[in-house]
């Protein structure tokens, strides 16, 4: 691999219960390290998300609520794979606006402290959909000149998604060839949450939805402060809720050495 490596990098894929990362539950996860030194480990689990897995889901996936009756729940490996993953960078396929918000919520949700923000991302279907606009499918073909086999098994897809971002450092002499790099190339640097609620503005966060959408966060707590209490009320993910605390504590802070 091309890419000039700082520290280790996963990639990994998660198959789910559902599309609501703040709600739904992983049924399956693939990562695989690729090392300093090109060595690459893995860490592959079937998980029982303690819910039913829907039909539509299942249909997706081939996973059913038998297949995970006697799988480990995210909580009894939570703290295994939190030290597997520890130090390292991440990259995925659409795994910025998908499987990291939903990592995050299971590790939370299991008691387990995670903030994943000094950790560089590279999502490879940015890098696919800002030079040629395709599923992961249609990249590796286009790419590789493969065809996934086992299409939506977690270990399937992640192993395709690495073959892809292999190819894309070869073809792109142009794409940057560290992780910080690449994950301002894909503009995937500027969330201040993982559900995306909050973004970065000329490093200013700044709300990305409801009637506040596109103002200070900070503005709208020391106008508004029953926003900040809706907001924890409500059913928003654990990390928005996590940040907004982090937000408000550091206004309360700033309240404090200016007095």
């Amino acid at each position: 691999m091309k890419l000039q490596l700082k520290r280790p990098i996963v990639f990994f894929d998660l198959e789910t219960t559902g599309t609501d990362t703040a709600k739904d539950r992983i049924v399956e996860l693939a990562f695989v390290k690729i090392n300093m030194d090109g060595s690459r480990d893995k860490y592959i689990k079937r998980i029982n998300p303690q819910m039913p897995i829907p039909a539509e889901s299942s249909a997706i996936h081939g996973i059913y609520d038998a297949d995970v009756a006697d799988a480990p729940s995210f909580k009894q490996i939570g703290r295994e794979l939190n030290d597997w993953i520890k130090g390292c960078d991440f990259g995925g396929y659409n795994a910025a606006r998908f499987d990291l918000p939903v990592l995050a919520e299971e590790f939370l949700r299991s008691g387990i402290e995670v903030d994943f923000t000094e950790r560089v991302m590279v999502d490879v279907q940015q890098i696919f959909f800002k030079m040629e606009q395709r599923t992961l499918s249609a990249a590796l073909a286009f790419y590789c000149g493969k065809t996934i086999e086992n299409a939506h098994s977690a270990e399937a897809d992640i192993d395709a998604t690495i073959d892809v971002f292999e190819a894309q450092l070869e073809r792109y002499d142009d794409l940057p060839k560290n992780t910080l790099g690449i994950q301002e190339f894909t503009g995937s640097n500027d969330w201040v949450d993982y559900a995306r609620r909050m973004v970065l503005k000329a490093g200013e966060p700044i709300f990305n939805f409801g009637k506040h959408k596109g103002r200070s966060v900070k503005e709208i707590f020391e106008k508004e402060p029953s926003y900040y209490d809706w907001m924890m009320n409500a059913d928003f993910a654990l990390h928005t809720k996590q940040k907004i605390s982090e937000i408000l504590n550091e206004m309360k802070l700033g309240r404090l050495k200016n007095k």
